[in-house]
């Protein structure tokens, strides 16, 4: 294993970063409380998605804030600046990283709503289906119902080939020759600049994009096993996404009978993309089951 420090935190005079104690080890997060003079309305604990990392959620923390949110974004294990293998898979079988986010809830102080992007919300999806209790919704974002569309197949297969011949720093350098790092497999782009990207890259596990790669190109359909859950659901995606069909995403909030948001203007990734309506689909979202009966 590697070991981190947590990196500075984004703008904000109340942003903590800072590694957070849990009965599964410590993890690098950024820790944003509700804005001075807001009433706290709950806590939210925010999970990326594949080559992907804390600093993804940047843009709507404080937004977030605003609306009495605290919310803290982490980066799973082996990823980025929290530790992991760097060579044994196992580790972050899907189960693992399910048990990690337990912790993680349990350590900021359950109940949380938990959102999970991309690959993150099926890792959200693995913990809430062993044990939804530390939890009081589950918002996936651009999380679809299964495995990825074939053409995002085909890039991460790709990736998997090439970290099994090249190191990381190879690997960077191939990625940057054959186009956007979003594009060939790297690190998606969002509100960090690419000598970020670049260092996420290297910090991340190559173990990690390994066994996380594998479980995209092969996750069943457990949308049936969640919607008999009793939690409130949000599907919220961009109007347009490459790693699972819109359409597909509509019909899974159906099937969860979910609320469902689509922000207009954005992607794959809504938080980097669109932020500000992001994060007020979020809190409104979070506000309307605090007023339920």
């Amino acid at each position: 294993m590697t070991s981190h420090s947590p990196s500075a935190p984004p703008p904000g005079a109340h942003t903590h970063a800072h590694r957070l104690r849990t009965a599964r080890g410590e993890f690098a997060v950024v820790d944003v409380p509700p804005a001075a003079g807001v009433t706290a309305r709950g806590v939210a604990l925010l999970l990326p998605g594949y080559t992907g990392s804390k600093e993804d959620f940047t843009l709507v923390h404080e937004p977030l804030a605003a609306r009495g949110y605290r919310t803290v974004a982490v980066d799973g294990r082996g990823q980025y600046e929290s530790d992991g293998p760097a060579d044994d898979e196992s580790a972050y079988e899907q189960d693992e990283l399910a048990r990690d986010v337990l912790a993680q809830a349990n350590a900021i102080g359950a109940p949380v709503h938990l959102v999970g992007h991309s690959l993150g919300g099926q890792i959200a999806r693995a913990a809430v289906l062993l044990d939804h209790s530390p939890f009081r919704s589950l918002t996936l974002v651009s999380s679809g119902p299964a495995r990825i569309s074939v053409s995002q197949e085909q890039r991460v297969k790709l990736l998997r080939d090439a970290l099994a011949v090249m190191s990381m720093a190879e690997c960077w350098e191939a990625i940057l020759a054959m186009g956007p790092p979003e594009e060939m497999g790297g690190p998606a782009r969002g509100p960090v600049g690419q000598e970020h990207l670049r260092r996420r890259w290297l910090g991340t596990s190559p173990a990690q994009l390994l066994a996380t790669g594998r479980q995209l190109c092969t996750e069943p359909d457990r949308v049936a096993e969640l919607a008999a859950v009793p939690l409130p659901f949000h599907v919220l995606s961009g109007a347009r996404d490459d790693t699972w069909p819109v359409p597909d995403l509509d019909g899974m909030a159906l099937r969860l009978a979910a609320h469902r948001t689509v922000v207009d203007g954005a992607e794959h990734s809504p938080a980097a993309d669109r932020p500000a309506p992001t994060a007020r689909a979020l809190a409104d979202f979070w506000d309307g089951l605090a007023s339920a009966p």
